[in-house]
């Protein structure tokens, strides 16, 4: 077990260190040159050398890499181009909605898909079944901002009942939080629902195909036992894996998600830096969001061997 553990964070290593000559990189695969394109049209050349300097471009790529990454290991992204704020504080001041944001989709996606996923399985062919195959042609199909739209219209514009728009820390209350996430919440849950219910209903209608499946219908088990004691532990293995390759998912889906619906959250800060080039910040972004998912998939490696020990040997 220790060693297989040993070997799975031992594997993540060089992922983790191509992702970041990648994300140190874009500075250098931004087409033209990036101090003139920050400079502006009426800059003079003395102000292009200038912020060549500061961006460090006047130096060779190893030296600054060595430099930049000795900062990002003791947290210092370095500061904004525009505001001259520390990137850290930045991203600080914006972590909370967006990590809610997930917390509250992955909360949502799981307690629907799950049994959407079973009951299609279980009633195969029948109304139930079409009527849930439908509804994840569509999440997939229908795009997330005309999701959100529509919702936002209906729940909020129509009926009142959610805010339209922006974001309650959770030290103002927990019911003003969650009022202020149910909306883009589900409008972000709906791709992953569908994700994740075709794939429950695939591996189910295979688990139940399954000698060991047919020898408990034999001793009478009731049918909530054998979709959830019998079928429903053994399909949780690819269930597992599609949820953490579905975090990539939310973390692109929660750049729009937080423009419709103003989270002042990473994602609203990805575009506002991307449309002002402020490199420092959009580097430490994708770095910070790529070693989430690096980690996350190493969890749900992990987790494998709780879920089936044959994996620990």
């Amino acid at each position: 077990m220790s060693a297989y553990i040993f070997r799975r964070i031992l594997s993540t290593i060089p992922v983790v260190l191509f992702v970041m000559v990648f994300v140190f990189s874009l500075l250098y695969l931004a087409p033209g040159d990036p101090a003139a394109i920050l400079a502006g049209d009426q800059a003079t050349q003395e102000d292009i050398e200038a912020i060549r300097s500061q961006l460090g471009l006047d130096r060779s790529f190893p030296v600054r890499f060595a430099e930049w990454a000795g900062g990002v290991l003791r947290g210092d992204f370095g500061n904004s181009i525009f505001t001259r704020e520390p990137v850290t504080e930045m991203i600080l001041q914006r972590v909370e909605p967006t990590v809610s944001l997930m917390i509250v989709t992955l909360t949502i996606a799981l307690i629907i898909a799950i049994p959407m996923g079973v009951a299609a399985a279980w009633k195969r062919g029948s109304l139930i079944d079409r009527v849930i195959m439908l509804f994840a042609v569509l999440g997939f199909s229908v795009p997330v901002f005309v999701v959100g739209y529509v919702l936002a219209w209906a729940l909020a514009l129509k009926l009142g009942w959610l805010p339209v728009q922006g974001y309650k820390p959770i030290a103002e209350g927990v019911l003003p939080w969650l009022r202020s996430l149910i909306l883009p919440a589900t409008t972000l849950s709906g791709v992953y629902i569908a994700l994740i219910a075709r794939i429950t209903r695939a591996t189910m209608l295979e688990i139940l195909q399954q000698d060991y499946i047919r020898t408990a219908r034999a001793k009478g088990a009731a049918g909530h036992t054998i979709l959830y004691v019998h079928a429903l532990r053994n399909a949780l293995v690819p269930i597992v894996t599609v949820v953490g390759l579905g975090i990539a998912l939310m973390i692109s889906g929660a750049v729009v998600i937080e423009t419709v619906f103003a989270l002042p959250g990473l994602g609203r800060l990805t575009v506002e830096s991307i449309l002002r080039r402020d490199y420092p910040v959009i580097q430490a972004i994708i770095l910070i969001f790529s070693f989430v998912y690096v980690i996350i998939n190493l969890l749900i490696d992990l987790s494998y061997t709780l879920i089936d020990p044959r994996i620990r040997y």
